[in-house]
Protein backbone atom coordinates (compact mmCIF):
# COMPACT_ATOMS: atom_id res chain seq x y z
CA UNK A 1 0.00 0.00 0.00
CA UNK A 2 1.49 3.66 -0.69
CA UNK A 3 1.53 5.87 2.09
CA UNK A 4 -1.45 7.63 1.66
CA UNK A 5 -3.60 4.67 1.74
CA UNK A 6 -1.87 3.66 4.43
CA UNK A 7 -2.52 6.76 6.46
CA UNK A 8 -6.69 6.52 4.95
CA UNK A 9 -6.89 3.11 6.26
CA UNK A 10 -5.46 4.19 9.99
CA UNK A 11 -7.39 7.02 10.22
CA UNK A 12 -10.49 4.74 9.17
CA UNK A 13 -9.57 2.46 11.90
CA UNK A 14 -9.63 5.34 14.27
CA UNK A 15 -12.64 6.45 13.63
CA UNK A 16 -14.21 2.58 13.46
CA UNK A 17 -12.86 1.82 17.09
CA UNK A 18 -14.20 5.42 18.44
CA UNK A 19 -17.82 4.16 16.69
CA UNK A 20 -17.41 1.32 18.82
CA UNK A 21 -16.52 2.42 22.02
CA UNK A 22 -19.48 4.46 21.78
CA UNK A 23 -21.32 1.36 21.17
CA UNK A 24 -20.02 -0.26 24.35
CA UNK A 25 -20.26 3.01 25.98
CA UNK A 26 -24.01 3.38 25.29
CA UNK A 27 -24.86 -0.86 26.23
CA UNK A 28 -23.47 0.24 29.84
CA UNK A 29 -25.06 3.18 30.21
CA UNK A 30 -28.19 1.80 29.16
CA UNK A 31 -28.06 -1.36 31.25
CA UNK A 32 -26.96 0.73 34.61
CA UNK A 33 -30.68 3.10 33.47
CA UNK A 34 -32.31 -0.57 34.01
CA UNK A 35 -31.22 -1.23 37.32
CA UNK A 36 -28.06 -3.65 37.04
CA UNK A 37 -25.44 -2.88 39.25
CA UNK A 38 -22.67 -4.14 36.39
CA UNK A 39 -22.21 -4.78 32.96
CA UNK A 40 -19.98 -5.59 30.39
CA UNK A 41 -19.49 -5.67 26.78
CA UNK A 42 -18.15 -6.48 23.92
CA UNK A 43 -18.34 -5.13 20.17
CA UNK A 44 -16.77 -6.62 17.11
CA UNK A 45 -16.36 -5.46 13.12
CA UNK A 46 -15.12 -7.82 10.92
CA UNK A 47 -14.30 -8.19 6.94
CA UNK A 48 -12.79 -10.62 4.74
CA UNK A 49 -11.92 -12.13 1.64
CA UNK A 50 -12.38 -15.87 0.68
CA UNK A 51 -11.48 -17.43 -2.42
CA UNK A 52 -12.10 -21.02 -3.11
CA UNK A 53 -10.62 -22.77 -6.25
CA UNK A 54 -10.49 -26.63 -7.32
CA UNK A 55 -9.18 -28.50 -10.51
CA UNK A 56 -8.24 -25.02 -12.08
CA UNK A 57 -11.78 -23.37 -11.56
CA UNK A 58 -13.11 -21.01 -9.15
CA UNK A 59 -15.48 -22.51 -6.82
CA UNK A 60 -16.42 -19.42 -4.42
CA UNK A 61 -15.54 -16.11 -3.74
CA UNK A 62 -16.95 -14.41 -0.50
CA UNK A 63 -16.75 -11.19 0.97
CA UNK A 64 -17.71 -10.73 4.33
CA UNK A 65 -18.62 -8.22 6.81
CA UNK A 66 -19.90 -8.74 9.63
CA UNK A 67 -20.88 -7.29 13.37
CA UNK A 68 -21.31 -8.92 16.37
CA UNK A 69 -22.02 -7.60 19.70
CA UNK A 70 -22.55 -9.12 23.17
CA UNK A 71 -23.57 -7.70 26.76
CA UNK A 72 -24.03 -9.57 30.14
CA UNK A 73 -25.52 -7.93 32.95
CA UNK A 74 -25.63 -8.17 36.69
CA UNK A 75 -28.21 -7.40 39.07
CA UNK A 76 -26.05 -8.19 42.33
CA UNK A 77 -24.90 -12.13 41.49
CA UNK A 78 -27.49 -12.64 39.24
CA UNK A 79 -26.22 -12.72 35.73
CA UNK A 80 -27.85 -12.66 32.28
CA UNK A 81 -26.08 -12.62 28.82
CA UNK A 82 -27.98 -11.11 25.24
CA UNK A 83 -26.42 -10.94 21.65
CA UNK A 84 -26.91 -9.56 18.43
CA UNK A 85 -25.94 -9.20 15.14
CA UNK A 86 -27.23 -5.94 14.68
CA UNK A 87 -25.58 -2.76 15.99
CA UNK A 88 -28.39 0.03 15.47
CA UNK A 89 -29.90 2.02 18.62
CA UNK A 90 -33.42 -0.06 18.99
CA UNK A 91 -31.53 -3.64 18.47
CA UNK A 92 -28.92 -2.46 20.98
CA UNK A 93 -31.53 -1.38 23.46
CA UNK A 94 -33.57 -4.85 23.05
CA UNK A 95 -31.03 -7.11 23.70
CA UNK A 96 -29.76 -5.16 27.20
CA UNK A 97 -33.74 -5.60 28.25
CA UNK A 98 -33.47 -9.35 27.08
CA UNK A 99 -30.38 -9.63 29.17
CA UNK A 100 -31.80 -7.77 31.76
CA UNK A 101 -34.96 -10.05 31.82
CA UNK A 102 -32.58 -12.99 32.00
CA UNK A 103 -30.93 -12.34 35.11
CA UNK A 104 -34.25 -10.95 36.71
CA UNK A 105 -35.18 -15.03 36.95
CA UNK A 106 -31.73 -16.78 37.27
CA UNK A 107 -30.58 -17.71 40.53
CA UNK A 108 -27.75 -15.88 42.54
CA UNK A 109 -24.06 -16.95 42.01
CA UNK A 110 -21.74 -15.50 44.52
CA UNK A 111 -18.70 -15.94 41.99
CA UNK A 112 -21.35 -14.30 39.56
CA UNK A 113 -19.58 -10.70 38.24
CA UNK A 114 -17.03 -8.74 37.44
CA UNK A 115 -12.98 -9.46 36.86
CA UNK A 116 -11.37 -7.19 39.95
CA UNK A 117 -11.27 -3.73 39.08
CA UNK A 118 -7.69 -3.89 40.13
CA UNK A 119 -6.42 -6.40 37.92
CA UNK A 120 -7.87 -4.70 34.89
CA UNK A 121 -5.51 -3.81 32.23
CA UNK A 122 -3.67 0.04 32.38
CA UNK A 123 -1.64 0.29 28.87
CA UNK A 124 -2.95 -1.62 26.04
CA UNK A 125 0.53 -1.44 23.84
CA UNK A 126 0.65 -1.52 20.15
CA UNK A 127 1.45 -5.84 19.30
CA UNK A 128 1.86 -5.70 16.06
CA UNK A 129 -1.17 -7.16 15.58
CA UNK A 130 -2.85 -5.13 12.10
CA UNK A 131 -1.60 -5.83 8.65
CA UNK A 132 -4.10 -5.69 5.86
CA UNK A 133 -3.43 -7.30 2.74
CA UNK A 134 -4.49 -5.08 -0.26
CA UNK A 135 -5.38 -7.49 -2.39
CA UNK A 136 -7.24 -7.99 -5.17
CA UNK A 137 -10.08 -10.94 -6.06
CA UNK A 138 -8.12 -11.45 -9.09
CA UNK A 139 -5.11 -11.61 -7.53
CA UNK A 140 -6.42 -13.93 -4.58
CA UNK A 141 -7.36 -16.46 -7.39
CA UNK A 142 -4.23 -16.38 -9.13
CA UNK A 143 -2.47 -17.22 -5.53
CA UNK A 144 -4.81 -19.86 -4.65
CA UNK A 145 -4.85 -21.45 -8.20
CA UNK A 146 -1.02 -21.50 -8.20
CA UNK A 147 -0.94 -23.49 -4.78
CA UNK A 148 -3.54 -26.41 -6.23
CA UNK A 149 -1.20 -26.06 -9.63
CA UNK A 150 2.24 -26.95 -8.10
CA UNK A 151 0.75 -29.55 -5.96
CA UNK A 152 -1.29 -31.34 -9.24
CA UNK A 153 1.80 -30.91 -11.42
CA UNK A 154 4.76 -31.99 -8.38
CA UNK A 155 4.05 -35.83 -9.61
CA UNK A 156 1.47 -37.76 -11.73
CA UNK A 157 0.01 -39.93 -8.77
CA UNK A 158 -1.37 -36.43 -7.93
CA UNK A 159 -4.61 -37.21 -9.76
CA UNK A 160 -7.20 -35.30 -7.81
CA UNK A 161 -7.63 -32.25 -5.76
CA UNK A 162 -10.24 -30.92 -2.93
CA UNK A 163 -9.09 -27.03 -3.42
CA UNK A 164 -6.95 -24.20 -2.16
CA UNK A 165 -8.45 -21.43 -0.25
CA UNK A 166 -7.19 -18.08 0.58
CA UNK A 167 -8.60 -16.04 3.75
CA UNK A 168 -7.92 -12.62 4.34
CA UNK A 169 -9.50 -11.21 7.24
CA UNK A 170 -9.38 -8.03 9.66
CA UNK A 171 -10.96 -7.53 12.42
CA UNK A 172 -11.65 -4.39 15.48
CA UNK A 173 -12.73 -5.71 19.08
CA UNK A 174 -13.20 -3.25 21.77
CA UNK A 175 -14.80 -4.64 24.99
CA UNK A 176 -16.00 -2.60 27.89
CA UNK A 177 -17.40 -2.69 31.89
CA UNK A 178 -18.66 -0.55 34.36
CA UNK A 179 -15.17 -0.48 35.89
CA UNK A 180 -14.82 2.15 33.67
CA UNK A 181 -12.25 0.06 31.41
CA UNK A 182 -12.46 0.41 27.82
CA UNK A 183 -10.03 -1.50 25.79
CA UNK A 184 -9.58 -2.20 21.99
CA UNK A 185 -7.40 -3.07 19.04
CA UNK A 186 -7.58 -4.07 15.44
CA UNK A 187 -6.04 -7.47 14.17
CA UNK A 188 -5.94 -9.23 11.07
CA UNK A 189 -5.27 -12.56 9.91
CA UNK A 190 -4.40 -14.64 6.60
CA UNK A 191 -4.22 -17.84 5.54
CA UNK A 192 -3.72 -20.02 2.30
CA UNK A 193 -4.54 -23.74 1.90
CA UNK A 194 -4.34 -27.19 -0.33
CA UNK A 195 -5.45 -30.14 0.36
CA UNK A 196 -4.85 -33.16 -2.75
CA UNK A 197 -5.25 -36.58 -3.28
CA UNK A 198 -2.48 -38.90 -4.08
CA UNK A 199 -3.68 -42.28 -6.12
CA UNK A 200 -1.33 -45.23 -6.86
CA UNK A 201 -2.29 -49.16 -7.59
CA UNK A 202 -6.13 -48.46 -6.82
CA UNK A 203 -5.39 -46.94 -3.78
CA UNK A 204 -6.16 -43.41 -2.55
CA UNK A 205 -4.20 -40.75 0.30
CA UNK A 206 -5.20 -37.05 0.74
CA UNK A 207 -3.09 -34.96 2.78
CA UNK A 208 -2.99 -30.50 2.88
CA UNK A 209 -1.15 -28.21 4.30
CA UNK A 210 -1.79 -24.44 5.18
CA UNK A 211 0.27 -21.28 6.28
CA UNK A 212 -1.09 -18.92 8.40
CA UNK A 213 -0.08 -15.51 10.31
CA UNK A 214 -0.84 -11.81 10.73
CA UNK A 215 0.80 -10.41 7.93
CA UNK A 216 0.95 -11.68 4.15
CA UNK A 217 4.85 -11.57 4.39
CA UNK A 218 4.78 -13.87 7.37
CA UNK A 219 2.85 -16.72 4.65
CA UNK A 220 5.17 -19.24 3.37
CA UNK A 221 4.80 -19.02 -0.42
CA UNK A 222 1.65 -20.42 -2.85
CA UNK A 223 4.78 -23.00 -4.45
CA UNK A 224 5.91 -24.28 -0.94
CA UNK A 225 2.26 -24.52 0.26
CA UNK A 226 1.27 -26.80 -3.16
CA UNK A 227 4.58 -28.74 -2.73
CA UNK A 228 4.20 -29.75 0.47
CA UNK A 229 1.02 -30.87 0.35
CA UNK A 230 1.38 -32.89 -2.52
CA UNK A 231 4.64 -35.07 -0.78
CA UNK A 232 2.53 -34.97 2.29
CA UNK A 233 -0.08 -36.92 -0.10
CA UNK A 234 2.87 -39.06 -1.83
CA UNK A 235 4.01 -40.25 1.40
CA UNK A 236 1.25 -41.93 2.64
CA UNK A 237 1.01 -44.33 -0.40
CA UNK A 238 1.18 -47.70 0.09
CA UNK A 239 0.10 -46.75 4.17
CA UNK A 240 -0.38 -50.12 5.96
CA UNK A 241 -2.02 -51.84 9.15
CA UNK A 242 1.08 -52.96 11.68
CA UNK A 243 0.73 -55.44 14.28
CA UNK A 244 0.10 -54.56 17.83
CA UNK A 245 2.86 -53.38 20.21
CA UNK A 246 4.80 -51.18 22.42
CA UNK A 247 6.78 -48.98 20.99
CA UNK A 248 8.01 -45.61 21.29
CA UNK A 249 6.08 -42.46 19.45
CA UNK A 250 7.25 -39.41 18.08
CA UNK A 251 4.47 -36.87 17.63
CA UNK A 252 5.29 -34.65 14.88
CA UNK A 253 5.40 -30.89 15.42
CA UNK A 254 1.75 -30.10 14.32
CA UNK A 255 0.34 -33.04 16.26
CA UNK A 256 2.22 -32.59 19.57
CA UNK A 257 0.14 -28.84 19.76
CA UNK A 258 -2.91 -31.46 20.52
CA UNK A 259 -1.07 -33.22 23.75
CA UNK A 260 -0.03 -29.43 24.90
CA UNK A 261 -4.21 -28.79 24.20
CA UNK A 262 -4.83 -31.49 26.53
CA UNK A 263 -2.77 -30.28 29.21
CA UNK A 264 -4.41 -26.78 28.71
CA UNK A 265 -7.61 -28.84 29.05
CA UNK A 266 -6.41 -30.11 32.52
CA UNK A 267 -5.55 -27.54 34.21
CA UNK A 268 -8.74 -24.89 32.85
CA UNK A 269 -10.22 -23.95 35.80
CA UNK A 270 -13.64 -24.80 34.76
CA UNK A 271 -12.99 -28.44 34.50
CA UNK A 272 -10.91 -27.84 38.11
CA UNK A 273 -13.79 -26.60 39.93
CA UNK A 274 -15.75 -29.50 38.55
CA UNK A 275 -13.68 -31.96 39.49
CA UNK A 276 -13.37 -33.12 35.78
CA UNK A 277 -9.82 -33.24 35.42
CA UNK A 278 -6.46 -35.98 36.36
CA UNK A 279 -4.79 -33.01 37.13
CA UNK A 280 -7.06 -31.86 40.39
CA UNK A 281 -5.17 -30.22 42.45
CA UNK A 282 -1.37 -31.14 41.29
CA UNK A 283 -0.33 -27.20 41.30
CA UNK A 284 3.54 -27.35 42.77
CA UNK A 285 3.63 -31.12 41.61
CA UNK A 286 5.93 -32.63 38.92
CA UNK A 287 3.64 -33.39 36.04
CA UNK A 288 6.98 -33.23 33.16
CA UNK A 289 10.40 -34.08 33.37
CA UNK A 290 12.38 -31.92 34.79
CA UNK A 291 13.47 -30.30 31.55
CA UNK A 292 10.06 -29.25 30.46
CA UNK A 293 8.94 -25.61 30.55
CA UNK A 294 5.75 -24.34 29.19
CA UNK A 295 5.45 -20.42 29.04
CA UNK A 296 2.65 -18.64 28.48
CA UNK A 297 3.47 -14.69 26.50
CA UNK A 298 0.48 -13.07 25.60
CA UNK A 299 2.52 -9.98 24.35
CA UNK A 300 4.30 -11.59 21.54
CA UNK A 301 4.44 -9.42 18.84
CA UNK A 302 2.79 -10.42 15.99
CA UNK A 303 1.34 -13.76 18.09
CA UNK A 304 -1.81 -15.24 16.49
CA UNK A 305 -3.14 -15.08 19.87
CA UNK A 306 -1.66 -12.11 21.65
CA UNK A 307 -3.41 -9.71 23.68
CA UNK A 308 -2.87 -7.30 26.27
CA UNK A 309 -5.58 -8.34 28.10
CA UNK A 310 -8.54 -10.87 28.41
CA UNK A 311 -11.91 -11.07 27.65
CA UNK A 312 -12.93 -9.34 31.23
CA UNK A 313 -10.39 -6.90 30.81
CA UNK A 314 -7.93 -8.40 33.11
CA UNK A 315 -4.25 -7.71 32.27
CA UNK A 316 -2.41 -10.27 30.42
CA UNK A 317 1.47 -10.92 31.43
CA UNK A 318 3.92 -13.36 30.70
CA UNK A 319 4.42 -16.08 32.71
CA UNK A 320 5.16 -19.78 33.38
CA UNK A 321 2.72 -22.79 33.39
CA UNK A 322 5.44 -25.43 34.06
CA UNK A 323 9.21 -24.95 34.92
CA UNK A 324 11.42 -27.92 36.12
CA UNK A 325 8.45 -29.96 35.02
CA UNK A 326 6.66 -28.66 37.99
CA UNK A 327 2.96 -27.50 37.77
CA UNK A 328 3.45 -23.64 38.87
CA UNK A 329 -0.25 -22.27 37.71
CA UNK A 330 -3.88 -22.89 36.40
CA UNK A 331 -5.55 -21.39 33.19
CA UNK A 332 -8.10 -19.48 35.14
CA UNK A 333 -10.81 -16.46 34.67
CA UNK A 334 -12.51 -14.54 37.25
CA UNK A 335 -15.40 -17.18 37.33
CA UNK A 336 -13.33 -20.40 37.98
CA UNK A 337 -11.14 -18.40 40.28
CA UNK A 338 -13.21 -17.68 42.37
CA UNK A 339 -15.32 -21.16 42.85
CA UNK A 340 -11.67 -22.21 43.54
CA UNK A 341 -10.77 -19.49 46.08
CA UNK A 342 -7.68 -18.36 43.92
CA UNK A 343 -7.35 -15.07 41.59
CA UNK A 344 -7.33 -14.76 37.71
CA UNK A 345 -4.67 -15.52 35.63
CA UNK A 346 -6.08 -13.54 33.22
CA UNK A 347 -7.02 -16.34 30.77
CA UNK A 348 -10.24 -15.53 30.06
CA UNK A 349 -10.91 -16.89 26.49
CA UNK A 350 -8.27 -19.20 26.45
CA UNK A 351 -4.33 -19.46 26.86
CA UNK A 352 -2.48 -16.87 24.76
CA UNK A 353 0.82 -18.23 22.55
CA UNK A 354 1.54 -21.05 24.97
CA UNK A 355 4.65 -23.07 24.45
CA UNK A 356 6.66 -25.53 25.27
CA UNK A 357 10.96 -25.05 25.04
CA UNK A 358 12.54 -26.82 22.57
CA UNK A 359 15.31 -28.58 22.71
CA UNK A 360 18.53 -28.64 20.31
CA UNK A 361 17.30 -32.01 18.12
CA UNK A 362 15.66 -31.97 15.13
CA UNK A 363 12.64 -34.27 13.71
CA UNK A 364 15.51 -36.76 12.36
CA UNK A 365 17.71 -36.64 15.96
CA UNK A 366 13.70 -37.26 17.08
CA UNK A 367 13.55 -40.46 14.87
CA UNK A 368 17.05 -41.59 15.58
CA UNK A 369 16.82 -41.32 19.37
CA UNK A 370 13.14 -43.35 18.92
CA UNK A 371 15.24 -46.20 16.94
CA UNK A 372 12.30 -48.35 16.35
CA UNK A 373 8.61 -47.21 16.89
CA UNK A 374 5.91 -45.26 15.22
CA UNK A 375 5.99 -41.38 13.90
CA UNK A 376 2.51 -39.99 14.33
CA UNK A 377 1.27 -37.27 11.99
CA UNK A 378 -2.33 -37.10 11.97
CA UNK A 379 -4.80 -38.06 14.92
CA UNK A 380 -8.59 -38.87 14.70
CA UNK A 381 -11.34 -38.93 17.00
CA UNK A 382 -11.61 -37.58 20.87
CA UNK A 383 -10.72 -40.15 22.42
CA UNK A 384 -10.21 -38.36 25.73
CA UNK A 385 -11.05 -38.80 29.47
CA UNK A 386 -9.90 -35.79 31.40
CA UNK A 387 -11.30 -36.95 34.52
CA UNK A 388 -8.91 -40.17 34.70
CA UNK A 389 -6.16 -39.06 31.67
CA UNK A 390 -7.26 -41.79 29.63
CA UNK A 391 -6.14 -41.49 26.25
CA UNK A 392 -7.04 -43.75 22.73
CA UNK A 393 -7.16 -42.28 19.46
CA UNK A 394 -6.64 -43.84 15.86
CA UNK A 395 -3.78 -42.30 14.18
CA UNK A 396 -1.55 -42.50 10.83
CA UNK A 397 1.99 -41.99 10.49
CA UNK A 398 5.10 -44.00 9.60
CA UNK A 399 6.71 -46.94 11.11
CA UNK A 400 10.42 -46.46 11.57
CA UNK A 401 13.15 -48.97 12.10
CA UNK A 402 16.79 -48.04 12.83
CA UNK A 403 16.15 -44.11 12.98
CA UNK A 404 14.61 -44.33 9.35
CA UNK A 405 11.19 -44.17 7.84
CA UNK A 406 9.92 -47.77 6.64
CA UNK A 407 6.51 -47.49 5.81
CA UNK A 408 3.29 -45.25 6.09
CA UNK A 409 0.94 -46.64 8.98
CA UNK A 410 -2.97 -46.64 8.73
CA UNK A 411 -5.97 -47.76 10.95
CA UNK A 412 -4.23 -47.95 14.03
CA UNK A 413 -4.50 -46.71 17.74
CA UNK A 414 -2.64 -44.72 20.24
CA UNK A 415 -3.36 -45.76 23.81
CA UNK A 416 -2.15 -44.64 26.84
CA UNK A 417 -2.78 -42.14 29.84
CA UNK A 418 -2.30 -38.50 29.44
CA UNK A 419 -0.13 -38.79 32.81
CA UNK A 420 2.22 -41.32 31.73
CA UNK A 421 2.92 -39.53 28.47
CA UNK A 422 3.63 -36.36 29.94
CA UNK A 423 6.20 -38.09 32.34
CA UNK A 424 7.29 -40.07 29.51
CA UNK A 425 8.33 -37.20 27.35
CA UNK A 426 11.89 -37.63 26.32
CA UNK A 427 12.44 -35.06 23.86
CA UNK A 428 11.11 -31.73 22.19
CA UNK A 429 12.38 -30.62 18.70
CA UNK A 430 13.25 -27.39 17.82
CA UNK A 431 11.05 -27.88 14.57
CA UNK A 432 8.39 -25.49 16.52
CA UNK A 433 4.58 -25.41 14.96
CA UNK A 434 3.59 -21.87 15.72
CA UNK A 435 0.16 -21.48 13.74
CA UNK A 436 -1.90 -20.81 16.16
CA UNK A 437 -1.99 -20.31 19.92
CA UNK A 438 -0.05 -23.53 21.20
CA UNK A 439 3.47 -23.86 19.34
CA UNK A 440 5.22 -26.91 20.06
CA UNK A 441 8.19 -28.84 18.13
CA UNK A 442 7.66 -32.75 17.76
CA UNK A 443 7.51 -34.70 20.69
CA UNK A 444 9.39 -38.23 22.01
CA UNK A 445 7.45 -40.38 23.94
CA UNK A 446 8.08 -43.33 25.78
CA UNK A 447 6.54 -46.29 25.10
CA UNK A 448 2.93 -46.99 24.20
CA UNK A 449 0.41 -48.86 23.04
CA UNK A 450 -0.11 -49.04 19.51
CA UNK A 451 -2.58 -50.97 18.62
CA UNK A 452 -2.68 -52.20 14.90
CA UNK A 453 -3.63 -55.84 13.62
Amino acid sequence: MNQRSSVDVHTERSQRQAQLEQVVADLLAEAKKRGASSAEAGVSSDTGLSVAVRMGELETVEHTRDNGLAVTVYFGHRKGSASTSDLNAEALRETVQAACNIARYTMEDPCAGLAPEERMASEIPDLDLYHPWDLSVDAAIRLATTCEQVAIDFDSRIENSEGASLNSNAGLHVYANSHGFVGGFPSTRHSLSCSVIAQQEGAMQRDYWYTLGRAAEDLDSAESVGRTAAKRALARLGARRIATCQVPVVFRADIAASLLRSFVSAVRGSNLYRKASFLVDHLGATVFPEFVRIHENPLLPRGLASSSFDSEGVATLPRDLVRDGVLQGYVLDAYSACKLGMQTTGNAGGVRNLSIESGRQDLADLLRELGTGLLVTELMGQGVNMVTGDYSRGAAGFWVEDGELVHPVEEVTIAGNLKTIFSGLLAVGRDVDRRGSIHSGSWLVDRLTVAGS
